[in-house]
């Protein structure tokens, strides 16, 4: 009888198209991640640029720098008795409306303030009882776009008096009843805020730490590609010898 031992070896073979097509893809991936690096700085010094704007800046200086989606406002004023309710929205599996009020700073353009969810009662043709806060008050929130979600076809209001069911509101609806509204809604920072229902916003999906996560992301794949180019560049090569024992 015969026992076969391998006395093969790994050594380096040379595959142009393997070491092109690493050559290629590595400087891309590193690439990315650098780019995502410079993004989350650049994301970073936008957010620290706006809370220091929030503490100095009144609403009609915001207005005159110009108003960009994700940044902090503090307002004095009121609100108004005008207010939308955004149809289709849910919270938890419940159907509901998201309460958006028209509210008139101290100074300044008035601004459409979305005040959170609100759960729908069972009959369709019965609208949530909202109400807001009398007075003058102070509310924090972060800019944002105006609801316009994709619809099949514009559904006019089916009651007379505020508020009113929308499927979505744009800019220019707003300004049908104030025509001089900022061109941002702002969303209130939580559910402590006056007038605030439950206002549970998602947290920014491309803030700093979002762009950080891409990045590590990128160069990890980066990092498995020299890997597997390393490894499948390594074959076994030899003979195998055979030692008879009887």
């Amino acid at each position: 009888m015969s026992d076969p031992t391998d006395r093969s070896r790994r050594q380096w073979h040379f595959d142009w198209r393997l070491l092109v097509f690493a050559g290629f893809f590595l400087p891309v991936l590193v690439g990315l991640g650098v780019w995502q690096l410079e993004r989350a700085g650049e994301k970073q010094a936008q957010l620290e640029q706006w809370q220091q704007q929030a503490g100095n800046l009144n609403w009609s200086q915001h207005l005159a720098a110009g108003l960009e989606a994700g940044q902090p406002v503090t307002l004095s004023g009121r609100y108004s008795e005008v207010s939308w309710l955004l149809d289709n929205r849910t919270r938890d599996g419940a159907p509901g409306y998201e309460v958006l009020t028209l509210f008139h700073p101290v100074q300044g353009r008035p601004v459409v303030v979305n005040r959170g969810w609100v759960q729908a009662p069972r009959r369709r043709d019965q609208l949530p009882d909202v109400s807001h806060p009398s007075g003058e008050l102070s509310v924090k929130g972060r800019l944002s776009e105006f609801p316009e979600p994709p619809v099949l076809k514009s559904v006019p209001s089916d009651k007379a008096g505020w508020p009113k069911r929308t499927q979505s509101l744009s800019h220019g609806q707003a300004r049908e009843i104030e025509s001089d509204v900022a061109s941002l809604v702002l969303r209130l920072s939580g559910p402590e805020q006056p007038g605030a229902y439950r206002a549970d916003w998602a947290p920014d999906r491309m803030g700093p730490q979002t762009h950080y996560g891409y990045a590590v992301q990128w160069f990890s794949l980066a990092i498995a590609l020299v890997i597997l180019t390393v490894v499948a560049s390594y074959r076994k090569t030899g003979v195998r010898n055979h030692n008879d024992n009887g």
